[in-house]
């Protein structure tokens, strides 16, 4: 299964494996932006930064269903511990869309700026 690898990539900090298991129309609903990013290479790009601001990654649990797989996760963002979830979509073709939950407000504040200042060009 693709949540899997997809799990092993991430675990490794290898946002460019995590991202080709994803077709390349895949949809990625952010925790702290309200639209999607559509297409295989915003999720690259958010995956590449990902892997620069969180620290401690580890994935704590996972949960499966027809069609989708849940991530539980913990990390830290500076001083902020934060929690969250992947939920993965299948499509026929690869995985389709990722979405990310994180908790709480302060760390998903954090997360936010830091982001921000590496995808704003």
């Amino acid at each position: 299964m693709s949540a899997a690898a997809f799990r092993a990539a991430v675990e490794r900090g290898d946002a460019d494996a995590a991202t080709d298991l994803f077709t390349a129309d895949a949809v990625f609903h952010s925790p702290i932006v309200h639209r999607p990013y559509e297409g295989r290479e915003a999720l690259r790009a958010i995956l590449g930064a990902v892997v620069q601001v969180f620290e401690d990654f580890r994935y704590t649990d996972e949960f499966a269903g027809e069609g989708g797989h849940v991530l539980v996760f913990r990390a830290r963002v500076g001083d902020r511990e934060l929690e969250g979830v992947d939920i993965l979509r299948e499509g026929p073709d690869g995985l389709a869309e990722l979405t990310v939950m994180v908790r709480p407000y302060s760390a998903a504040t954090l997360l936010r700026e830091r982001m921000a200042a590496l995808l704003t060009p």
